[in-house]
């Protein structure tokens, strides 16, 4: 059983790494040898990865990024990625080979699929990608991160499973909510992505201005901020007194988002995943820019099962402060969108997916 081989596939966001993470974790756990294809973009996330899983750069490209030079060259780093995957899976046959969308993970996918290896999707958002869309029909498995998925293909049965978390994220599943008392202090995390979202930069401290002055003093804010913009953001604060640790980045969101009464960020789906694998209320607003508009499909579920409110970015600036006092005065509907927000979490996600995974690697599949 040890000698059992899986090759993850995945692209260079947060998105797709994390829950590729976890995944790798569940297996490494049950004996599997695991290694991680991706590009060198990808390998930027994949510092979380154990150090047993085995880090594969493999060139790949995208049409929907550079000019015209560089989209002409595209099909040509695809096709060397693909040769490099054959090359490396003819000497190191994978039992199972795993896509989680994006660019990088067209090679790997497309050299399993040429030898007969078993091969499997995890789409995590409600809206399949475009490489997930492009391979959905030919791979044994094509497993959902949420419950409905608008785009999903004719004729391709998907398996729901939700978006596999990482152990720090799992470690925080079952922590209790408790809304804060009149007397405490309120703990406001937000947070946008892997970058961090510029418009909550501006929009956070705007609406923490808009507070009381009584509710005002009592937030305790931390917020992911792009270093460009942490010099404005610190400030902005520190003008209107709030106590704010501020930085680009955060190695431990899960404890935070677990020790938060409210959270506001964006709705991607590893996000979405640890909000409510760990059962926090929050406010979402979807990235206008992700492709196929994804991050609203993402927070709807959320919304629709009463665990956040969404508001878009044109609506910030005169929506958030009114919500976060309404919010932050409400104790009760707090902690009803923390308890909903928990029942629409899958802390079993990544466990399901590697059953699943187990089962198609029994059966080889059949060349291209």
């Amino acid at each position: 059983m040890t000698g059992r081989r899986a090759v993850i596939a995945a692209g260079g966001t947060g998105g797709h790494m994390f829950p590729a993470q976890a995944l790798a974790e569940t297996l490494l756990a049950r004996g599997w040898r695991v290694s991680l294809s991706t590009d060198d973009r990808g390998l930027r996330y994949a510092g979380g990865f154990p150090e047993a899983v085995a880090r594969r750069e493999t060139k790949s490209a995208t049409f929907a990024r550079g000019g015209f030079v560089e989209k002409l060259k595209t099909p040509f780093a695809i096709f060397a990625g693909v040769r490099e995957a054959a090359a490396w899976f003819r000497a190191e046959r994978p039992n199972v080979v795993i896509g989680f969308g994006g660019y990088p993970a067209i090679p790997a996918l497309t050299a399993a699929l040429r030898l007969g290896a078993p091969t499997a999707l995890h789409e995590q958002n409600g809206v399949l990608g475009r490489v997930n869309r492009l391979f959905a029909g030919r791979v044994d498995l094509v497993a959902y991160g949420v419950a409905h998925v608008v785009n999903a293909p004719r004729g391709v049965e998907g398996v729901y499973v939700g978006n596999p978390l990482r152990a720090a994220a799992l470690a925080q599943v079952g922590r209790p909510y408790a809304p804060p008392a009149p007397d405490e202090p309120v703990r406001l995390l937000v947070f946008g992505g892997s970058q961090g979202a510029r418009i909550f930069a501006d929009a956070a401290p705007r609406a923490v201005a808009a507070l009381p002055e009584t509710l005002r003093s009592r937030i305790a804010l931390t917020q992911q901020v792009r270093r460009e913009d942490l010099e404005r953001a610190r400030a902005a604060y520190a003008e209107l007194g709030v106590a704010a640790e501020l930085a680009p980045f955060f190695d431990d969101m899960p404890e935070r988002i677990a020790a938060a009464h409210l959270v506001l960020s964006r709705a991607g789906a590893s996000s979405i995943a640890e909000l409510t694998a760990i059962g926090r209320p929050s406010i979402l607003a979807p990235y206008p820019q992700a492709a196929e508009d994804h991050q609203t499909a993402n927070a709807k579920a959320l919304v629709e099962g009463g665990a956040a409110l969404m508001m878009r970015d044109g609506a910030l600036a005169e929506r958030l402060g009114p919500a976060l006092a309404a919010l932050i005065a409400d104790a009760e509907r707090l902690s009803a969108m923390a308890a909903a927000a928990g029942a629409l979490g899958r802390p079993r996600a990544a466990a399901d997916l590697a059953d699943h995974v187990e089962r198609i690697a029994e059966a080889p599949a059949t060349a291209d």
